[in-house]
């Protein structure tokens, strides 16, 4: 009997303060990579696909960048440069 399956692996990559489009908060955004590797009797032998997700913390919004733009906003969460001016907009009214 052979025992064949996937499995998936998450890695936190990045986390950042941006201006959720949703909620309209800045809020921390937590940038993952997923992978799904296929098993053999339990034991990961090779990738079978990869994605990227990104989530509000504040409204739980989930996004999927493309791995460029994953890429490019892992980049700029490291150099540690502001990801957006400060903007002071409007709340919309209840």
């Amino acid at each position: 009997m052979i025992i064949l399956g996937l499995r998936a692996s998450t890695t936190l990559l990045a986390t950042m303060t941006l201006v959720c489009p949703q909620c309209e908060n800045p809020a921390a955004h937590r940038l993952h990579r997923i992978v799904n590797r296929f098993t053999l009797f339990f034991v990961p032998l090779f990738p079978v696909s990869t994605t990227h997700v990104m989530d509000c913390t504040f409204c739980g919004l989930r996004r999927t960048p493309t791995k460029a733009q994953a890429e490019k906003l892992r980049r700029l969460a490291e150099s540690g440069e502001p990801l957006a001016p400060p903007v002071d907009r409007p709340r919309r009214p209840s």
